[in-house]
């Protein structure tokens, strides 16, 4: 898991608008993302561990420099093709769920 979680979406060419990815960590802690071997421009959600997105932050392609979160109550990432929670209108303070429930009963209450 942790080699995935390293590699996310290196060498991917596209993403397509209702596509992403989820990342799962085992604690809350402070996230810090970069796109080495990226070329799809994306959008992150820090998301705490209750799923509240803390913050969105815009992930250049191939830019090494991470982007750290504010927060180190974090323990999920939700990453987009870049844009797509402007699009959508999902925003900071508003709760991500699945349709098992929260992300904690989706995760990790099996």
């Amino acid at each position: 898991e942790p080699v995935q979680i390293a590699t996310g979406m290196m060498f991917r060419t596209n993403l397509l608008e209702n596509e992403a990815m989820i990342f799962v960590f085992p604690y809350p802690d402070q996230k810090s993302f970069y796109m080495r071997n990226c070329s799809v421009a994306l959008s992150a959600a820090y998301i705490e561990p209750n799923g509240n997105i803390a913050e969105i932050v815009d992930l250049k392609p191939h830019e090494e420099t991470p982007v750290e979160s504010r927060s180190a109550n974090l323990q999920f990432v939700l990453e987009v093709p870049q844009g797509w929670f402007s699009r959508h209108n999902v925003r900071t303070g508003m709760v991500i769920r699945t349709e098992r429930g929260s992300l904690q009963d989706t995760f990790f209450r099996r």
